[in-house]
């Protein structure tokens, strides 16, 4: 396996489909990739060469944030809406749906398993 910005991109692959293991590059990116630095993109990630990987690795760090660097941008982004006490740094704190989506149901990915609340004893007859 070629390791690329400290990813293990898989060799059966293509190049534009291994390419997208790496956090922060999509498909749109990694065809880009490839036409920039001139690789085919139905080559296999095993045909690359030592030298391929190097400049692929540099250009991946100049042109574009990816990996450990992406990921501590978005950290850095949401504890900064945490520290301002707006709107969604509040929904961040309380892991609860960030853009609007309701949480009356669904919402289970973000909210966690459910967790059962004591039924109330329905009382019938009383007034």
């Amino acid at each position: 396996m070629a390791r690329v910005v400290g990813v293990d991109i898989p060799n059966n692959k293509r190049m534009d489909i291994a390419l997208t293991y790496i956090f922060g590059v999509g498909r749109k990116t990694a065809t880009k990739v490839c036409a920039d630095l001139g690789l085919d993109p139905a080559m296999k990630a095993s045909d690359l060469t030592e030298e391929q990987v190097t400049t692929l690795a540099k250009h991946l760090q100049k042109e574009y944030s990816v990996e450990g660097q992406l990921r501590r941008e978005s950290a850095a982004a949401i504890s900064r809406l945490r520290d301002i006490n707006c709107y969604r740094g509040l929904r961040h704190r309380r892991s609860l749906p960030v853009r609007g989506q309701r949480t009356r149901t669904n919402a289970r990915s973000r909210k966690g398993a459910k967790k059962t609340v004591a039924g109330k004893k329905s009382v019938k007859g009383m007034k």
